[in-house]
C-alpha cells in the first residue's frame, strides 16, 4: 500500500521504454516532399536516423522492387550531427530504461515479499528513478533537435548512392517524433514517481 505511485512508475516506465525503442527503430523522422518524381516515384522520402527510404518504380536497388533504402554509415560524413546524436543518445536511452525497470522490479519485488530494509529499497526505486530520467533526456535531446531542422527546413547533402535531392520542396515532422514526445513524458513522469518513494517507519520496519 505504501508503493502506489511506484508500481505507476513502473507501467509508465515500461510504456516509455517500448515507445522509445520504436521511434528509434521507425524510419519515420522526417518527411521529405520532392518535387523531380524520376526516381522518387510518389515525391515523398522518410528520413530516418539509420536510413533513408522511398517508393521508385525504376530498379535502382538488387532486392527491392519498389521501395529503395539507403543506409547511412559512420563514412557519411555529410549525415547533419542531429541524426548521429539521435542514434548514439537513444541506444543511450534505451539502455538506461532497462537499467531503471530493472532496479524498479528488485525494489517491487522486495516490497511484494514483505522485505522492508528501508534502505536497500530506497536506494533502488532512487537508482531506477535516475534511469528513467536520464533516459527521459536522452530521448528529449534528439526529438527536439530533429524537430527544429523540420521546422527550419533544413536540408542534408546526402551522397549520390542515396538518390536523394539535397533540398526538399518541403517536409514535416514524421511519426517517430511524436512518439518520442510520447516516451519522453512518460519516462520522466515514471523517474519523478519512482524517486518519490518513502518507506514509512513503523514497529515491523528494520531500516538497517
Amino acid at each position: 500500500s505504501t508503493s502506489h505511485l511506484q508500481l505507476a512508475a513502473f507501467a509508465l516506465g515500461t510504456v516509455g521504454w517500448i515507445l522509445c525503442t520504436i521511434s528509434m527503430g521507425i524510419v519515420e523522422w522526417r518527411v521529405w516532399h520532392v518535387d523531380n518524381t524520376t526516381i522518387i516515384s510518389s515525391g515523398i522520402a522518410w528520413v530516418g536516423i539509420w536510413k533513408v527510404c522511398f517508393i521508385s518504380y525504376l530498379h535502382v536497388s538488387p532486392g527491392y522492387k519498389e521501395q529503395f533504402c539507403h543506409k547511412f554509415s559512420g563514412y557519411d560524413s555529410s549525415i547533419p550531427h542531429e541524426i548521429y546524436a539521435a542514434q548514439g543518445l537513444l541506444l543511450i536511452a534505451m539502455f538506461m530504461g532497462l537499467l531503471g525497470l530493472t532496479a524498479t522490479i528488485f525494489a517491487l519485488r522486495n516490497i511484494c515479499m514483505g522485505i522492508t530494509h528501508k534502505t536497500l529499497i530506497t536506494r533502488f526505486f532512487l537508482v531506477g528513478g535516475f534511469f528513467y530520467v536520464f533516459a527521459g533526456l536522452c530521448v528529449l535531446i534528439p526529438v527536439s533537435w530533429n524537430f527544429y531542422s523540420v521546422t527550419h527546413n533544413q536540408s542534408i547533402a546526402f551522397p549520390p548512392s542515396s538518390y536523394m535531392p539535397s533540398s526538399p520542396a518541403a517536409q514535416e515532422a514524421g511519426a517517430a517524433i511524436p512518439i518520442g514526445i510520447v516516451a519522453v513524458i512518460l519516462l520522466l513522469l515514471s523517474g519523478t514517481f519512482s524517486l518519490s518513494y518513502r518507506l514509512p517507519v513503523t514497529a515491523n520496519t528494520i531500516t538497517k
